[in-house]
This record gives structure tokens, C-alpha cells and sequence, in this order.
């Protein structure tokens, strides 16, 4: 069953031709926005949007039948103030406050997310505790000394049965490559602090009654038992956004037009073509925002860069969510549930009831987002959606979930280039683009997770086009965009708005911010080539 929208009611006329001072491409929290700074400021916009009928990007809410779905989960918190502030400026009324839950599953059972060790090797029995803590000391006795891999370094942490059993099987699921082709030193950063020898030790003291301590084996930060959202889903904050650009009778937002061509004007300004279902829209502006994937924007710049062949080389990961209704109360209390579980091709379920009560009209149905990770083209991708369906609802009946007859409706919904994928060549590519637009550009300016090939969070990709509408607005680069990138355990604990607002003028992020804002995204890079490793 396909997705149908809701109407464009933002559309242009055939052959429209017009003159702001910002034109922008994409319509997602980048895009929107900086097109309300703008406005708000007094400047002039229009924002190009390739979607027929929603804006929001892979933040939207997607709506059938009365049913919304959040495609990929997004849960409102972020360390800036200044991000808070705009959240609640935009929309003042309509958030609620949830609580947090999301668990690991796993042969029938719920395990905690982040993994507390203990809990595990109970959950897993005597005998299949005993083969793990076997196979543990095996790895500590005949440790890998050439790790190399993520699946080296688990494999030496926890031993290969513990690793194939929590490790392996989502990993591989979420990234579409082995976890022998991952950089050990990613997995090193991805899972810390988790002690299996202390979560055994501890457990041993907690049963002798000597530990009252959470025996988690871990040193875990304290998460985040609430946090905010919408009340229909995260699409009700881009709508808002919309809404008001069109309202400040300063933008203009065009949906179901797609990007044909951005041309340099000569004189450092940009003359933006874009197709939609009555013919093309010219926009003529001084600057241009993109947060299309750097690919796609570089295959469409007049003159063509010199660097298009790097970009031609950015990979991304794909997803899609197969929505299924079902006549039966919640399955269970979770935001989502991530599946470890080879017999599946679900990485993760998501229950769009514990995100807002209000995305799930009747009380007497759950409504559930089966998430599976892809490349576009392959053979996920391209399955008919009542073939998906079909699989997904074949899937939850695996799981012991659900069965198959409680299951009484279902839709689709495709989300390309969800995840920006970070290879061995990404940042050399992304490099040399970037230096090569802003030095021959410099009123062209990149922003948001596509535009930047960053795996940027929602609040990250916001706080890109904030500070780029303080540029234009300045006239100068006073701040490094790329300066901000993703904390990837931000959102998880400390509080929030607890970093200050930017100063006006600065080149470059607050300290403040960085530190909420700056360090690298938990992304696996496969392992460098062998000529690489060596000259390293």
C-alpha cells in the first residue's frame, strides 16, 4: 500500500522566474530553518523542495489513514539553548512530555539498551552463559593481537559467543557491510565502559548481598528518562516552520520541485532552475543554501567543480518503514526495540503509541514501524509494498510478537539517503568539495546531514543554518559551520539547554558549544587499504 500525502498547497506557477535574496535548496530542518531566521530578519527567501507533499526531510511525519509515523524516531533534546529556544519559538503549544524506553531483543526476550552485562548472561540462561563465559576467557587467554576489525575487537572484549549473539548480527544490519570490513577503532569508541568481568564480579557480590549497586558492569552515564516531542509526530514542527515563512510574506516554500540546475551568475550570485509538475521555476538570488547531498548538488552546479568526480563517490545507507496496524493493545512500552535476531531482516520496531498517543487514532489497534536498513536499488528497496508488508507482518509472527492474523492494514514508506556513510575515501571527497566551493563561492553555503555528509542529528543540522544565516546576515564568515558536528552521546544524558547561546561574533563555535556540539559522530569507517595502513 502506498503512501498518500497530504496536497502541496506551496506550489509555483509553470515558468515562474522571481528574485529573493537567499534561495534554498531542500525543505528539512536545515532548509526551514534557516528560511525562518531569514525571514525573521527581513530577508527575502524561496526554498525549493523535491517532495510532492511533505517538508521535514527524514524528520517528517508521514500520515495514512490517520495513523502518523515518524520516520526514524526523533526525540526533542538538545544541550543548546539556542536550539531549545527556537524549538519552542516555532512551537510554542503542542509539545509533551514522554518517557524513554528502548530495549535490545533478542530470541524472545528484552534486554536493556545500553546493554547491562549481568542482565544478559542471566536472560540467556546457564547453559548459553556458561558457552559465553567460556568462549569470554578463551578470547582473554588467546587474545587477537593483529585487531584490526570491529569484529577483532569484540570478538577480544567479550568473547565470539557474546559478540555473534549482541554485536554482529545489527551492526551488519544497520551498515550493509561485514563487521570484519569496520574499523576496530570505531568499536572502541561505540561501546564503552562495559566490563564483563565486573558485571560477573559485581553479581557474584550483589547475590553474597555485599553490592547494592546496579550490577550493569558498566560506568554508564545517567540517561534521559523523559524528553519532548510533538504531539503528532515531528512533521507538526517543519509544518509550523512552513507556515510561518509563507505567513511572514518574505518566503515562499515550493514543494514537488526537484533541483535542475544552480548557476553561478558571474557577479556572486545564483540563478536557481528547478522542476516541478507545470514546468521549470527560475529563482535568482545573492546567496544560496544547500542541503541537498553534496552528490547530487555538485552533479547540478553551473560550472561543473572540478571535484564533482569526488562527490560522484559519497555513499549513503537507506531505510525504509513498514507500518503495520494491528488489533491488539501495545506490544510493548518502548519507543523502539532494536532486533538482534539473525532469522529477521527488521533491525528495529519502532511503537509510534510511546512516542504520542495521539499518532495512533483508535485505542483498540498498535500501530508499529518495522525499520529495515538498505541500499536504494537493492533488493529491499525495490519489493512491491504489499510484498513488504507481507514480509514485515511474516516477521513480527518470527519474533513471537504478533500474529499474523491480528494484523489488519499496513503502508510503506521509502526514506533514501538516510545515513550519509562514511568510507574509507568520504572525507578526502568531502574536503576537497568543500574547499573548492567556499574558496571559488563564497555566498554558496552547505548545511545540514546531506549537505554536509555528516551524521548530524536534527538539532545539529539546525544549529548549521543558524549559524550560516549569521554569516549572510554579517556579510562575512564569522563562524565555521563545519565546526559543528555531533556529540553521539548528547542526546542521552545532561540537561538540556545546558550550553549557552553562540556570542554574535566569533569564528568559530563557543567553547561552551563545542563542547556539546563538536566531537565525532559513532560511525564505522571500513579499514584503510593495505598501502593506506602502511603509510599510516
Amino acid at each position: 500500500m502506498s503512501i498518500a500525502g497530504l496536497p502541496g498547497a506551496h506550489g509555483a506557477a509553470p515558468n515562474h522566474e522571481k528574485t529573493v535574496d537567499v534561495a534554498i535548496i531542500g525543505a528539512g530542518p536545515a532548509g526551514l530553518t534557516a528560511g525562518y531566521l531569514l525571514t525573521k530578519a527581513g530577508l527575502s527567501v524561496a526554498i525549493i523542495e523535491k517532495d510532492a507533499h511533505y517538508v521535514g526531510g527524514i524528520s517528517r511525519t508521514v500520515e495514512h489513514e490517520g495513523y502518523r509515523f515518524d520516520i526514524g524516531g526523533h526525540r526533542f533534546f538538545s544541550k543548546s539553548q539556542q536550539v531549545v529556544d527556537l524549538w519552542n519559538e516555532i512551537l510554542p503549544d503542542d509539545f509533551i512530555q514522554r518517557p524513554r524506553m528502548s530495549r535490545i531483543y533478542y530470541e524472545g526476550k528484552f534486554y536493556s539498551y545500553p546493554l547491562r552485562a549481568f542482565e544478559a548472561l542471566w536472560n540467556l540462561g546457564i547453559v548459553r552463559s556458561t558457552l559465553c563465559m567460556i568462549s569470554f576467557a578463551k578470547a582473554k587467554a588467546f587474545p587477537n593481537k593483529q585487531v584490526k576489525s570491529f569484529e577483532d575487537w569484540t570478538v577480544n572484549q567479550f568473547g565470539q559467543k557474546l559478540y555473534s549473539i549482541f554485536f554482529k548480527t545489527y551492526t551488519e544490519k544497520v551498515w550493509g557491510m561485514p563487521c570484519d570490513e569496520m574499523s576496530a577503532d570505531w568499536a572502541a569508541q561505540r561501546i564503552k565502559g562495559l566490563s564483563l568481568w565486573g558485571a560477573v564480579v559485581d553479581g557474584l557480590k550483589r547475590s553474597l548481598g555485599l553490592n547494592k549497586a546496579p550490577n550493569d558492569g558498566m560506568q554508564t552515564k545517567t540517561l534521559l528518562e523523559t524528553f519532548r516531542y510533538p504531539r503528532l509526530g515531528p512533521g507538526m514542527m517543519w509544518d509550523a516552520a512552513r507556515d510561518k515563512i509563507v505567513a511572514s510574506g518574505k518566503g515562499e516554500v515550493l514543494i514537488g520541485h526537484a533541483l535542475k540546475q544552480l548557476a553561478s551568475d558571474g557577479q556572486g550570485g545564483w540563478r536557481m532552475t528547478a522542476t516541478g509538475e507545470h514546468g521549470e521555476t527560475v529563482v535568482r538570488a545573492r546567496h544560496a543554501i544547500s542541503s541537498a547531498p553534496m552528490r547530487e548538488l555538485a552533479a547540478r552546479l553551473h560550472p561543473l567543480p572540478q571535484t564533482s568526480l569526488n562527490a560522484k563517490q559519497l555513499r549513503y545507507r537507506d531505510f525504509l518503514t513498514v507500518a503495520l496496524k494491528i488489533r491488539s493493545d501495545d506490544l510493548f512500552p518502548d519507543n523502539w526495540i532494536y532486533i538482534h535476531d539473525s532469522k529477521v531482516k527488521v533491525g528495529r520496531i519502532q511503537n509510534f503509541r510511546s512516542w504520542s498517543p495521539e499518532m495512533v487514532p483508535d485505542e483498540s489497534v498498535a500501530c508499529v514501524g518495522l525499520e529495515y536498513f538498505c541500499f536504494e536499488g537493492d533488493g529491499l528497496w525495490s519489493m512491491a509494498d504489499d510484498d513488504l508488508v507481507e514480509l514485515a507482518t511474516r516477521e513480527l509472527a518470527t519474533l513471537g510478537l504478533v500474529s499474523a492474523e491480528q494484523v489488519i492494514g499496513g503502508a510503506v514508506v521509502r526514506q533514501e539517503k538516510a545515513y550519509p556513510v562514511y568510507d574509507e575515501d568520504y572525507a578526502a571527497h568531502v574536503d576537497a568539495m568543500r574547499r573548492e566551493l567556499e574558496g571559488a563561492h563564497p555566498t554558496l553555503h552547505m548545511v545540514g546531514r546531506n549537505g554536509m555528509h555528516r551524521y548530524n542529528n536534527q538539532d545539529h543540522a539546525m544549529m548549521t543554518a543558524m549559524l550560516t544565516v549569521e554569516n549572510i546576515i554579517a556579510g562575512q564568515r564569522v563562524y565555521d559551520v563545519w565546526c559543528v558536528n555531533e556529540d553521539a552521546e548528547y542526546h542521552e544524558a545532561g540537561d538540556e539547554g545546558e550550553q549557552a547561546a553562540l556570542p554574535t561574533a566569533r569564528r568559530e563555535v563557543s567553547e561552551d558549544q563545542a563542547a556539546a556540539l563538536a566531537s565525532v559522530r559513532e560511525v564505522p569507517e571500513r579499514i584503510a587499504a593495505p598501502k593506506q595502513r602502511d603509510a599510516a
